[in-house]
């Protein structure tokens, strides 16, 4: 049975929306799931604006014991702090996966003016930087257009469902008018994938099933 280590940053996956377990149970079924918390550093990236080295040590440190656990694949849920992982993926012999990392690699491939949009400012910087990597790599030109859904994951940290999603949607109704596809960076504006498409008529795409799609792949990989 393949292990399965997720990394949060934040308890909003683990206690409030079941999403990723859905997603393993439905796409790696097999596997043994589990998670570990640092619950305080995305707050602290927010805080710093930007990853400090000692915002990515302590992702490696999450990394690193997920490894000490026994883990055969490292899954990172959150994607402001991607570029952490990167660092953590050298420093442990586990492979890791990123929760965005199709998505961005799809965005690239369909779109040459690509929206960007998040509710964490320091999840703008990564997502639209991992694209830019994604379209190099695929010998494409893109560009990329942030936009911030400003005070929305405040407000749905403190139980506000309903008010955060009209935040995002009002965001993404005025992005829409400057792209040809939209990328919502946050796992947590998922669920708003089909009611945005409809509202705006533009594509729109997710990262959880994307990202756990992959990991899948992974999976699959070290059981052959």
């Amino acid at each position: 049975m393949t292990k399965i280590a997720v990394l949060h940053t934040s308890f909003v996956f683990v206690k409030t929306d079941p999403l990723f377990d859905e997603l393993m149970q439905e796409l790696v079924p097999d596997a043994e799931v589990v998670h570990f918390v640092d619950s305080d550093v995305l707050a602290t990236v927010i805080r710093d604006d930007g990853i400090s080295d000692e915002s990515t040590e302590r992702m490696v440190h999450l990394a690193e014991a997920a490894e000490a656990a026994g883990a055969d694949l490292i899954f990172s849920a959150c994607s402001s702090l991607g570029p952490a992982l990167d660092v953590a993926a050298q420093r442990v012999s586990v492979p890791v996966v990123k929760v965005d990392d199709a998505m961005a690699h799809e965005a690239a491939a369909r779109a040459s003016r690509i929206g960007v949009l998040a509710t964490v400012p320091t999840t703008l910087g990564p997502t639209s930087d991992l694209i830019a990597k994604h379209a190099a790599e695929l010998g494409r030109e893109v560009t990329t257009t942030p936009r911030l859904a400003e005070g929305a994951f405040d407000i749905l940290v403190a139980g506000d469902r309903a008010r955060h999603d009209e935040l995002v949607v009002t965001a993404a109704r005025a992005l829409a008018d400057e792209v040809e596809l939209l990328v919502l960076a946050q796992a947590s504006m998922s669920r708003l994938a089909e009611r945005i498409e409809q509202e705006t008529g533009m594509p729109v795409l997710v990262s959880p099933r994307l990202g756990v799609g992959q990991l899948a792949e992974r999976a699959h990989e070290l059981g052959s």
